[in-house]
């Protein structure tokens, strides 16, 4: 099976989208070797996604815009002239890796056509978009999603979405869960526990929130819910998290409230370090108000930490019938969870062998091998 990929968000991006098109592709690589891989990239000038292309060398073939006004204007080339060197390609399936695929791909072709639908957060939540970005994305998701043979969407939710908000034909969408990046499935040992407690100062057993740092996250509720039960508690609170205005207003507040000897943020943790540090934590609290799954959940349970999340959005799916849900809007209901599990060691044992159980859908290999049921399918 000859199938291309766009990969601008593979070599250029290095949180959720970015982390789902290298994982797809790597667990093809890994799991059906005997596959031919096309992976159509704009010119990279990210070291990250430089040496990740390199890791690749011999595995895939790569193709780049070629002439001075395709590298100049890699935009345009990504978005209209590569649908010409994709069909000179002789594929079978062009799998879009993120909401869109290049114009002048409508219509009948020699290969068939799939986009992956991650969320339609900007129109849930349009208040948190600038008009001008969802304008833009409304129109190419609607694009992709009409002239696609096969719309994956990366849980019920989304695809709930779909139908509701771009009218997508329910026959057309196929629901594909995602996995996360097989440095979480292993255990680390406890020299190696030891080792990041000491790095990053964390003396107390803490709870953890993984994410970007922006409303939609919600980390201003956790901290508020915190400092409800901060002095019943030994645990401190770990943030781990790019942002700017948002993370500077969570900053502020941690200092109004006289927390920052127990509230932490770890700007600094590499990505190789984070199985640590979620296997180090007594607790994982991610109150977001809405994913497109959830990565970080997965990430938590697959280390075997009690995960805490919100009620509704993808959540259900993404974190099991064994992890503890919350109200994300209520901080009482954030604190109330919390005291409720970091009091309560057997439910914390339980809900960690649970919660790695079910996780374990989630595996790379079962997702890659539902994925070539799916691409098998459409050609069938």
């Amino acid at each position: 099976m000859r199938i291309g990929f766009e990969a601008k968000r593979a070599t250029h991006n290095f949180r959720g989208l970015g982390n789902y098109s290298r994982g797809l592709i790597e667990g093809i690589l890994e799991y059906q070797p005997s596959e031919e891989l096309f992976l159509y990239s704009p010119p990279i000038k990210d070291k990250k996604g430089q040496e990740w292309v390199n890791s690749l060398s011999g595995k895939v073939v790569l193709k780049y815009p070629q002439t001075f006004i395709e590298t100049k204007f890699s935009t345009l080339w990504r978005s209209f002239l590569l649908a010409e060197e994709i069909k000179k390609d002789r594929l079978d399936i062009f799998h879009g890796l993120s909401h869109e695929i290049p114009y002048r791909l409508k219509g009948p072709m020699p290969f068939k056509k799939i986009v992956t639908m991650h969320d339609l957060i900007f129109l849930r939540y349009p208040e948190f978009f600038p008009l001008v970005d969802r304008m833009v994305y409304h129109q190419k998701f609607k694009y992709a999603c009409k002239h696609s043979d096969i719309v994956i969407a990366i849980c019920e939710q989304t695809k709930e979405d779909l139908i509701k908000f771009l009218g997508v034909d329910e026959k057309k969408i196929v629901v594909h869960y995602q996995s996360c990046s097989p440095i979480f499935y292993q255990s680390r040992g406890e020299t190696e526990l030891d080792a990041i407690r000491e790095k990053y100062k964390l003396q107390n057993p803490y709870i953890l929130h993984v994410g970007a740092f922006e409303e939609r996250k919600n980390q201003l509720n956790l901290l508020l819910a915190y400092a409800q039960i901060a002095d019943k508690i030994e645990e401190d609170l770990v943030f781990i998290g790019q942002g700017k205005k948002y993370k500077d207003k969570v900053k502020a507040l941690v200092s109004e409230l006289k927390l920052n000897h127990r509230v932490h943020f770890l700007n600094s943790a590499r990505f190789d370090e984070l199985p640590a540090i979620y296997q180090a934590a007594r607790v994982f609290c991610f109150p977001s108000l809405f994913e497109g799954f959830g990565i970080p959940i997965v990430e938590a349970l697959f280390s075997k930490t009690p995960v805490i999340t919100s009620f509704g959005s993808c959540f259900p799916e993404s974190a099991g019938p064994d992890s503890l849900f919350i109200d994300p809007l209520s901080p009482s209901s954030i604190a109330n969870g919390l005291l409720r599990l970091i009091g309560d060691q057997n439910l914390q044992n339980q809900m960690s062998e649970r919660g790695l159980e079910f996780v374990q859908r989630f595996h790379l290999c079962s997702t890659t091998g539902h994925l070539m049921d799916i691409y098998r399918q459409v050609l069938a």
